[in-house]
């Protein structure tokens, strides 16, 4: 079960990152990287969440004490498959909603996609570093804008 939901949110993830990167940015498509992926991933982690907390779901191989506050309680969690995949799906859905925010503020600001590109793609391998760069790249455009938004 936990390997299904693993791929599957990996092709997911993979196809709506294409399409942001890739595709036209019409309102269609990024109402559906918005809707389909992240609200599709959003509901994959709550159900695997709600799941292995009311005992529904059998996390897989967890021998420890798991819980949020101590870091052998959250090595815990992820001794688990069941805790791997719903880890994993949290950062593709919010890496992703990361992602869909930085294209479209870089299409408000005028960034052209051959710049946004890189950025994007550091997104969605390594999520705080890709919005680092934005957060750095579009300061000045957004204070000369006479915005902060």
């Amino acid at each position: 079960m936990w390997d299904t939901a693993f791929g599957a949110a990996n092709i997911l993830a993979m196809v709506m990152w294409a399409a942001l990167i890739l595709a036209p940015r019409w309102p269609a498509l990024l109402a559906a990287v918005l809707y389909v992926g992240v609200g599709l991933l959003c509901l994959a982690y709550s159900v695997g969440i709600v799941g292995i907390l009311s005992g529904a779901f059998d996390p897989g191989g967890s021998d420890g004490s798991a819980d949020f506050s101590t870091i052998e309680g959250v090595r815990a969690i992820f001794a688990s498959d069941g805790g791997v995949t719903i880890g994993w799906i949290h950062y593709l859905a919010f890496d992703l909603f990361v992602g869909l925010w930085i294209a479209r503020d870089a299409d408000a600001k005028g960034f052209s996609r051959l710049l946004q590109a890189p950025i994007l793609l550091a997104t969605f391998f390594a999520g705080p570093l890709g919005l680092f760069l934005w957060l750095a790249i579009r300061e000045r455009r957004a204070r000369e804008q006479g915005r902060w938004q």
